[in-house]
């Protein structure tokens, strides 16, 4: 079929269907996947950004040089992992966590080991802006490291953290579509198995509008919350 001939009226009318029929159990497959694998990256990557701050050398808990080198080297190498060569490395793992490698559920031990390395280094990210005087002061008053982290690293970052957790849950939502090329459901399966391998290209173009229209509910909401946080626009 010709590029051109995808989009008559009868091809436009089969798109409208499948709209209806077929985008809104794909759009809670995308957002059930995207969610949960957010929250367990989170659950990961959190500690590991949280200890490449306070674990290196003039950190407030200082760990080993070794472990720490090997912990930065690890984070380095899943990142640098291309998703869709790391979903088919994993497919061992998500086997015997999930019983299977096909599916939406099945995505998400994927999802969650891509996201938590990039999570960990955005947190990272924002401790680091948090101005050392403060730390300074907390660790004058006698603050263990545990207190430092829970009552003033934590609650000083907290606008930064959640700018960066939308990006990192918009980032997750990107790979959910990719992993429709290897099994995985939502809205890529849709895109890639119903619109491209097909030639039905209208609802490949429909499947794509409705993932940016999530992503950008996504962003503008982040943003928003985000500011509301900030104790800097408080007046």
């Amino acid at each position: 079929m010709s590029f051109a001939n995808a989009f008559t009226p009868e091809r436009l009318q089969e798109a409208l269907q499948c709209l209806i029929n077929e985008f809104p159990f794909a759009i809670w497959e995308t957002l059930y996947s995207t969610i949960l694998a957010t929250f367990f990256a989170i659950v990961i990557g959190m500690p590991l950004g949280i200890l490449l701050v306070t674990g290196e050398k003039k950190g407030i808990r200082p760990l080993p040089g070794p472990l720490m080198s090997v912990l930065n080297v690890l984070i380095n190498l899943l990142r640098s992992v291309p998703f869709i060569i790391l979903m088919v490395m994993v497919i061992p793992l998500t086997r015997v966590i999930i019983g299977t490698s096909v599916g939406t559920v099945a995505s998400i031990v994927p999802l969650t080991v891509a996201a938590f390395p990039f999570i960990a280094r955005l947190v990272e990210g924002s401790l680091r802006e948090i101005n050392p005087n403060i730390i300074e002061t907390a660790q004058s008053m006698g603050a263990t490291p545990m207190q430092i982290i829970l009552h003033v690293m934590l609650p000083e970052s907290v606008p930064s953290l959640i700018t960066n957790f939308t990006l990192a849950i918009t980032t997750i939502m990107g790979y959910t579509a990719m992993s429709g090329a290897v099994g995985g459901g939502g809205l890529g399966k849709l895109a890639l198995a119903y619109g491209y391998q097909r030639y039905r290209y209208a609802i490949l173009y429909l499947a794509v509008i409705v993932l940016v229209l999530i992503t950008q509910v996504l962003q503008s909401f982040g943003t928003w919350l985000a500011r509301k946080c900030d104790k800097r626009l408080k007046h």
